[in-house]
């Protein structure tokens, strides 16, 4: 079943989030009209490869067309040529937006089918995605609207004092021109028009002093609305991307945001117009404790005080420093190799001064003690850009930013320090300096922690240092945290381990297979959701008898699915974490040659298959094969693997013993989509066949015997029995495991 007919078989409650993911950037109706052709491309790739972006998004376009050519309704029709020029103005000069746009809708699908699978939401998700936060929302669109529409209505006021002076002016310098010959001949109506000018004064006395006091009230509302609301949804969303960066829900938000400063920073730039207005006015038209120029000045350093706080707040870091070659694992840098990063004003300004600069800088103000230190080997300035697709932010992104390790006098870099090279913690800083309505503003803003590697093999600790720190702060930029690193609830781990598996897996643990992993990593301690989990038990120290950490074991676990195994765990055929005790109780039971699928605990990255076989006299037998690994599983499918197993034992003819997945799924019913098409035979070459074998020795023991596959040489007896039975030459069969 498609990823898009199982969402729309999802509660209501799950597809108002699927709701949330769609907007003009990427409208549902392409979603929908589309799903089959957009499931199938690499959209992740394309996110970071203009060329692939490119082809993409023409082939989208002519997908449109010929889905729109085909439609009968005529509304229908017309609905999705307007779509298709919104998509054309908005990414024809940047596909990757939408590649980018498309795969983070695509990924957030699939981590909602994978909450529906789970019993319940973690802490972190309920914290994100509750009706509060909703309500929060609404409130705050609605605080901003008022006070726009209360600022537009000051401009009226402001109109309506300038005509009411205007007209006070007019006819106070009419009656000081007439004032001698009135004041002779007709001293009662000059005394009456006096009488009327003090009265137009004493009016626009008190509308001067109403405008006042309403703008005093809106720059208070302003001043709450920034400190109460707006700075915390910021600070919200900052968290939201830590959290989106580890594998959570996808982040959204920016564009609402990006709404609310620029309304706020647009009814700030006005009353501050509007100051300078009344300004105007008192040089035509001022008295005795005239309210403006009283009360004016300490408004207006108000306003500016708002103005200037504003903006600077909305310069954020909008994409976190990541390589291309690792999109979903952001944070981590390695020396030599390019990596991006963008930065994003979230207020759309009136024009400003000259062109806005944003320079880059690489550990500035480093803490103190810390050996490796880097420096940006290319180009670190560049220009902000109003986006063509946006809604006129302006933003710019560094796409070939490279880092080098300074060289060291004599080659050394002096004495480590205790951190490992995965827990120093490093950061990106961005800063700006601009002019606008004669307001100098500094801006400054930097990355998340970043991880700096020298070596791939280095990635899999980096990972786990950013999970951990995103996890347990919000703190921007604590550079000394794995100083004293804090603990982790098993509730917290478990919930950010399941979003590995949903990120690079497709499809997260459910809540069986959380509880096995909880118990391999707290032993008795497992069934306790508040179990505090140190940073060391998770990634530093090895697991009992093993010589290898929780973590990279899990890791491995990760890459193999990722690789190699991604249809059959998508299936859920892979029960995963079970131990060896667990497997025979659930196997012991069950009919001969039910076999169940988990991963080595022995190996890293392996995954094998246990069967169980009864004896004559009732006996339970237990056979597990020796672990599959990467550098076989890429030289055969492993669904190719479960089809074609053999074993060879003495005096048996050979035979696959796998018959039922367990609990009682048919083999070939359960894989069957899954295997390979054999090949043609309609060619004049004799076909050759790998194919898995495994040879078992006599045993009679209850315990688990271990199927090594390759075996050491067969004997002659036991290859004239293999050639008999097998329908292909062994002789032409290559191993698959020869490479």
């Amino acid at each position: 079943m498609s990823q898009w007919k199982q969402i729309q078989q999802l509660e209501i409650r799950l597809l108002e989030h699927v709701d949330y993911l769609y907007d003009d950037n990427f409208p549902m109706d392409i979603r929908q009209g589309l799903s089959s052709w957009i499931e199938t491309q690499d959209w992740d790739t394309a996110a970071n490869e203009e060329s692939m972006a490119g082809v993409l998004f023409t082939n989208l376009l002519s997908q449109l067309d010929r889905v729109r050519s085909q439609e009968q309704n005529f509304l229908q029709r017309h609905n999705m040529k307007i779509i298709q020029q919104q998509l054309q103005v908005k990414y024809t000069s940047n596909p990757t937006v939408m590649a980018r746009v498309i795969s983070t809708c695509l990924r957030e699908e699939r981590r909602i089918l994978s909450s529906a699978c789970m019993q319940e939401q973690g802490p972190l998700e309920r914290s994100l995605q509750n009706s509060v936060a909703f309500e929060r929302q609404k409130n705050m669109d609605s605080r901003v609207a008022i006070i726009r529409g209360s600022v537009q209505l000051m401009d009226q006021a402001v109109k309506s004092i300038e005509d009411m002076q205007d007209d006070f002016d007019f006819r106070y310098k009419t009656l000081q021109a007439r004032e001698s010959s009135d004041a002779r001949q007709n001293p009662e109506m000059m005394k009456q028009e006096v009488t009327t000018l003090q009265a137009m004064l004493n009016s626009l006395d008190f509308k001067r002093k109403e405008i006042l006091s309403k703008m005093d009230d809106v720059i208070k509302e302003i001043e709450d609305l920034m400190s109460s609301q707006l700075n915390p949804e910021l600070q919200d969303w900052k968290r939201r991307q830590q959290i989106a960066a580890i594998g959570g829900p996808q982040l959204t938000g920016l564009e609402q945001l990006h709404s609310w400063f620029t309304l706020t920073a647009q009814s700030l730039f006005q009353m501050k117009r509007q100051l300078d207005k009344l300004a105007d006015l008192i040089v035509k038209v001022t008295y005795e404790s005239d309210p403006i120029p009283l009360q004016k000045p300490q408004m207006e350093e108000r306003v500016k005080y708002l103005i200037y706080h504003l903006i600077k707040s909305s310069f954020v870091v909008e994409k976190q420093p990541c390589m291309p070659t690792h999109p979903q694992k952001p944070l981590i840098i390695k020396t030599g190799v390019q990596f991006t990063t963008k930065v994003r004003l979230l207020v759309k300004l009136p024009e400003v001064d000259y062109q806005l600069k944003v320079k880059t800088t690489f550990d500035k103000d480093l803490p103190p003690g810390r050996v490796r230190q880097f420096f940006i080997l290319t180009n670190n300035t560049k220009v902000m850009d109003i986006e063509d697709y946006s809604n006129g932010c302006l933003s710019v992104e560094f796409r070939h930013l490279q880092l080098k390790e300074k060289k060291y006098i004599n080659g050394t870099k002096g004495n480590e320090g205790l951190l490992s090279v995965t827990e120093e913690l490093h950061s990106l800083s961005f800063e700006a300096c601009f002019t606008v309505q004669g307001l100098t503003i500094d801006l400054e803003t930097c990355s998340l922690p970043l991880v700096v590697i020298s070596n791939v093999s280095q990635l899999p600790g980096g990972w786990v240092s950013v999970m951990w720190y995103n996890l347990l702060t919000d703190e921007p930029r604590n550079l000394a945290f794995f100083g004293n690193p804090p603990r982790a609830t098993w509730s917290q781990l478990s919930e950010v381990l399941s979003w590995q598996f949903s990120t690079f897996a497709g499809k997260g643990l459910n809540k069986e297979q959380l509880s096995m992993l909880g118990g391999k990593l707290l032993g008795q301690h497992a069934s306790c959701s508040d179990y505090q989990v140190s940073w060391s038990k998770l990634s530093k120290e090895n697991i009992p008898g093993k010589p290898f950490s929780f973590w990279m074991w899990l890791d491995s676990i990760l890459e193999l699915i990722k690789k190699h195994l991604l249809p059959v765990w998508n299936e859920n055929y892979i029960m995963g974490f079970v131990s060896k005790e667990m497997e025979r109780t659930l196997l012991k039971d069950k009919e001969p040659g039910t076999f169940l699928l988990r991963f080595s605990e022995s190996h890293l990255g392996g995954i094998t298959f246990t069967w169980v076989e009864h004896g004559d006299n009732g006996e339970v037998k237990f056979n597990s094969v020796e672990p599959y690994t990467k550098n076989r599983l890429s030289a055969l499918p492993f669904a190719d693997i479960i089809r074609d197993y053999k074993v060879i034992s003495e005096g048996v003819v050979p035979e696959n013993p796998l018959k039922f997945l367990y609990p009682d799924i048919p083999k070939d019913e359960a894989f069957g989509r899954l295997y390979n098409i054999q090949p043609s035979k309609v060619h004049p070459y004799i076909t050759s066949t790998l194919i898995p074998i495994s040879q078992l020795r006599s045993n009679t023991t209850t315990t688990p015997s271990s199927c090594q596959s390759p075996e050491p040489p067969m004997t002659p007896r036991e290859f004239d029995m293999l050639s008999e039975h097998l329908c292909f030459d062994i002789n032409s069969m290559s191993s698959p495991y020869s490479e």
